[in-house]
């Protein structure tokens, strides 16, 4: 896991995987971001190839507290053609920015 922080937003970068062995350590990545007083993360699934409940679990939690917040969770470089399939069925970018 990779966290980026800038002026503006905080920034992470998850592995191949967000499944139930790394959904908790997604979800700690997030919190510290947000921790730190961030209103805007994005999340960069560059290297994103799975996904799982939880995972996805994580970045609704965390959006609905970043518009709390009056910010937004941003989705980007949706790359694999799985992760891209995925959000398109269940409809994530009604939710979320990607």
């Amino acid at each position: 896991m990779h966290l980026e922080y800038h002026e503006q937003f905080g920034k992470i970068i998850p592995p191949e995987r967000i499944d139930l062995t790394t959904a908790e350590e997604f979800k700690e990545a997030l919190q510290a971001i947000y921790d730190r007083g961030y209103s805007f993360i994005i999340v960069d699934c560059s290297r994103l190839a799975i996904i799982d409940s939880a995972g996805l679990g994580n970045l609704i939690m965390f959006q609905k507290k970043l518009q709390e917040r009056g910010g937004e969770l941003t989705i980007t470089n949706v790359d694999h053609h799985y992760i891209r399939h995925l959000f398109d069925m269940i409809e994530l970018d009604r939710v979320i920015n990607i």
